[in-house]
């Protein structure tokens, strides 16, 4: 078992008092192994992610990545989970945009202390990016953005890739392309995959599906 979480709840300040938005989450997923996790908006995806990812602290509940505790480790601990063990594929690409895409793909592996440039490179050939690497973000269409984004998570060979609507940006035929070559390269890489989507057609692709509703797995 890659990933482990019980009894997860997270809360955030409202008006009127804290606003509970997950409530006792729990969830196991393989190695190797990919899962959609879809609900209505608000039900809490994106912050089981972030949970997970150690972008934000839960308040209660544990977190198990790989044998670590992640719900045990402080902000340092957390970012160095981000560095070594997780990619996030956010939907809104998060490149950088003074850096050419060669570079930008080229990122998160450095970070990692993990710099492969053959890898690099085969990862821009098989998303088709080759004749792309000496432009800028800016230079490419939506779709070829994300591609740089999932090149860049899959270079540092992650164990667990986290993707955030990772095609909401994208039109319907673009977003199956992306979603398939995706899904291709994380299964090549033996990694596991958590992906929230609202789309029951693309969560159908994946290996499993779960449903968060009200802050709870339906």
């Amino acid at each position: 078992m890659l990933l482990t979480i019980r009894a997860l709840a997270k809360s955030f300040p409202g008006p009127d008092g804290p606003v509970p938005v997950l409530r006792g989450v729990d969830l196991d997923l393989d190695a190797g192994q990919t899962l959609a996790l879809t609900g209505e908006s608000g039900s809490g995806k994106s912050t089981l992610l972030h949970l997970v990812g150690g972008l934000d602290a839960a308040d209660g509940g544990t977190i198990h990545l790989g044998g670590v505790a992640v719900t045990g480790l402080d902000d340092r601990g957390r970012a160095r989970l981000r560095r070594d063990t997780v990619g996030v594929i956010f939907q809104q690409f998060n490149l950088i945009a003074a850096l050419d895409i060669a570079t930008n793909i080229a990122f998160q592996a450095r970070l990692a202390g993990r710099p492969d440039p053959a890898r690099a490179a085969a990862l821009a050939e098989r998303l088709g990016l080759t004749p792309h690497l000496a432009k800028f973000p800016e230079a490419l269409s939506g779709g070829q953005q994300q591609r740089v984004a999932i090149a860049r998570t899959l270079a540092a060979r992650p164990a667990l890739i986290l993707a955030d609507e990772p095609t909401g940006n994208l039109d319907e035929a673009t977003a199956d392309t992306v979603l398939a070559l995706m899904l291709d390269l994380v299964a090549e890489a033996g990694a596991a995959l958590l992906m929230v989507t609202h789309s029951q057609r693309l969560a159908a692709r994946l290996d499993r599906r779960v449903a968060l509703s009200q802050g709870r797995l339906a």
